[in-house]
């Protein structure tokens, strides 16, 4: 099918040669033309530009011109962080917090995590796989069009690997880009183990099987004190790329116990969550910034802040520090049960102070390098797969965060097809 959008009233991220991502300051930057067209073939994207450099129609056999008036289009967002693959919702954890417990209390009672994993133990591969599946389609719908999933939630090699073998099914499943992030050490399992022992068992008995099958893009882990400290992150980053599988942390969420240095240390891809930093990880983070080759992503979640009450990330300033910042959702049945990107922007800006191009910018092009997906996800560009959002008509991008109430994605299209 060709298809010509004409009149579009803003066009953002569309590059000829689009950069790998935006540093902290050059993300207000992020490409954008008012009054532009777009032209879509075989669910490519084409050629674009302004409606005053139009060079007009030689051909009108098949195609479909689309007025746009009023409209904005983006890149479909690019979710860096989730946990889609789980069990059953946690919705009386969600009472428990209302009637004054912390998510740290929860967790002690056994649940949490823990309540996550008994679940997810007794469904067989076909049942999670189905339940993925519905949610993959819902998220896709709300207009992400490239996403990283994680494991986790198993917290036995079986069902660790369970869980990778469903996000590698999706894969090939699903017209979008998926990444899949094996969390090896997300919380200590119940009965004898502790953080070293399984620690250990992971680099010693899983991951390299995980690595043999093929079943992860990343690493990953919980470095918070109660769960994995330091030391044993490090290690597992230490397993992780001697067997070229590079790493993420979780880190920062409730506590600054030295994960940040570390995690940079051993060249990971992104560090999540960051709602506690201290000057120095912000120092560490900048010279990153300004010194590597490919920078540490620092990859906000807004979504869990909102969701547990506890601070937002710094983003402004990290973006003030050259930081480049990626915004995910966290989707997870937990902290953060929500997959709606548009949702994050809005936070992003309402919340974090982000401008508009900024909060898009972290969602698509950023959100896309966090998770090694800058050659086919998070920009505009002619022979890329026209993974777009067409918004309802808005006033400018600032509606996205001032209308925080409303849905303004009016239509998601993947290859070209309208989901």
């Amino acid at each position: 099918m060709r298809m010509l959008w004409k009149n579009i009233k803003g066009l953002v991220g569309a590059y000829e040669l689009p950069p790998t991502y935006l540093s902290g300051k050059e993300m207000r930057n992020f490409a954008f033309i008012e009054n532009a067209w777009l032209a879509i073939d075989n669910g490519n994207v084409v050629d674009f530009g302004a409606m005053s450099d139009f060079p007009g129609i030689t051909d009108w056999s098949g195609l479909d011109v689309v007025d746009c008036s009023g409209r904005f289009v983006l890149p479909a967002w690019c979710d860096s962080h989730t946990h889609l693959v789980h069990a059953a919702p946690r919705g009386r954890e969600f009472l428990a917090r209302l009637e004054g417990k912390s998510y740290q209390e929860i967790a002690a009672a056994g649940g949490g995590i823990l309540n996550s994993a008994k679940a997810l133990q007794q469904m067989t591969e076909e049942q999670l796989l189905g339940d993925a599946r519905v949610r993959l389609n819902q998220v896709i719908q709300s207009g992400t069009g490239a996403i990283e999933i994680k494991s986790g939630y198993g917290l036995t090699a079986e069902s660790e690997l369970k869980m990778l073998r469903v996000i590698s099914a999706l894969k090939k499943e699903f017209n979008i880009p998926i990444r899949a992030t094996f969390l090896a050490c997300h919380a200590v399992p119940e009965g004898d183990w502790t953080a070293e022992s399984w620690t250990d068992h992971v680099i010693r008995e899983l991951l390299p099987e995980v690595a043999k099958l093929n079943l992860a893009d990343y690493v990953d882990a919980f470095c918070e004190k109660g769960y994995f400290g330091v030391e044993n992150v490090e290690a597992l980053l230490k397993a992780a790329n001697q067997l070229s599988l590079s790493g993420k942390v979780h880190v920062n969420q409730f506590n600054a116990i030295g994960g940040v240095q570390m995690g940079i240390e051993h060249g990971v891809r992104s560090l999540d969550h960051l709602e506690e930093l201290c000057a120095e990880d912000l120092e560490a983070l900048s010279e990153n910034a300004r010194s590597a080759e490919s920078p540490v992503f620092a990859c906000a979640l807004p979504g869990c802040s909102y969701f547990l009450s506890i601070p937002y990330s710094p983003v402004r300033k990290l973006m003030d520090a050259d930081v480049p910042v990626a915004l995910a959702t966290d989707f997870n049945p937990g902290s953060a049960p929500s997959g709606n990107m548009g949702r994050v922007v809005q936070m992003g800006m309402v919340k974090m102070k982000m401008h508009p191009l900024e909060a898009i910018a972290a969602a698509t092009i950023n959100g896309a390098a966090a998770m090694g997906l800058q050659h086919a996800a998070g920009t505009i560009v002619p022979g890329r797969s026209a993974n777009l959002i067409v918004t309802k008509p808005m006033d400018g991008l600032e509606t996205m965060g001032y209308a925080f109430g409303e849905e303004l994605v009016e239509k998601v299209f993947i290859g070209g097809l309208e989901q």
